[in-house]
């Protein structure tokens, strides 16, 4: 029995430490929501949880990015259904004008409304959103991967073209220009046909981009979670035993404590 150096006390405050550093360990997994709450609970786990993050904000970027050219392709073909609209009339109007019963007089007055129309088809051509042109000869490269390191051409739909320059440069004045204008009208109806083909086919694969993305933030985002989130029902568990070894271990401290005091009834 000895009095200077108590080791059931010291062992039984060394054992209380612990007890209490995992206790507040699984305090703080549980109030956090992650396992990782520091590096140094899963050294690589929280370096590989790190690049996941990094890598699940990019991706959420590309589908950023792939929103914005959707949103321009959609107000591209707002546009190109109005010049479809005034493409239509104006081949009416052309037709009007052939009727032999109709002076040039009449066809004056077909031809005004023609090349007002004529005029607001060429506007159109210099719209752009957000100050890129809707209506260029030039692709536009969208990001569709969170590494940047693959685009999509956005094919360009020009109103330029001379389909339409020629159709709405027409005069249909005569009948013999109202002739010429329905052959050129016609022909910008076919372009036009073709170009908001080309705007769906445009619009058909930025949204399979899109869910292709979504789907991989939803797997990647799954993937993090089972290296840093922590699963509630395992951990209290674990917060409920180490707090009972704590009050377990506060007790026999206080008894070890209590101990050397035996040795005081040897020297009474």
């Amino acid at each position: 029995m000895v009095i200077n150096t108590n080791y059931s006390a010291l062992s039984s405050g060394r054992q209380l430490g612990e007890s209490q550093g995992m206790l507040n360990k699984s305090l703080a997994r549980l109030s956090s929501g992650s396992k990782l709450v520091n590096p140094s609970d899963d050294a690589a786990g929280f370096a590989v949880s790190a690049r996941f993050d990094a890598q699940i904000n990019r991706t959420q970027a590309a589908v950023d990015n792939i929103g914005n050219a959707v949103s321009f392709s959609q107000t591209q073909d707002g546009y190109l259904k109005k010049v479809a609209k005034a493409l239509d009339r104006m081949s009416e109007l052309s037709l009007l004008a052939l009727d032999e019963t109709k002076s040039d007089t009449d066809r004056g007055l077909y031809n005004n409304e023609f090349t007002k129309l004529g005029a607001f088809v060429t506007a159109s051509s210099t719209r752009d959103f957000n100050g890129v042109s809707m209506f260029g000869s030039s692709a536009i490269n969208v990001t569709v991967n969170s590494e940047g390191t693959s685009n999509f051409a956005y094919s360009a739909v020009n109103l330029s073209l001379s389909s339409y320059t020629v159709a709405t440069g027409s005069t249909i004045t005569t009948t013999a220009n109202a002739s010429t204008a329905l052959t050129n009208v016609k022909a910008a109806i076919n372009q036009l046909a073709t170009d908001r083909a080309t705007v769906g086919a445009n619009q058909a694969a930025l949204n399979m981009y899109q869910e292709q993305l979504g789907v991989s933030k939803d797997n990647l985002t799954a993937a993090n979670s089972r290296i840093k989130d922590v699963n509630v029902a395992d951990e209290s568990t674990t917060f409920a035993k180490y707090n009972i070894l704590v009050q377990a271990g506060t007790a026999m401290l206080a008894q070890a404590n209590a101990s050397p005091q035996s040795a005081l009834r040897l020297l009474g």
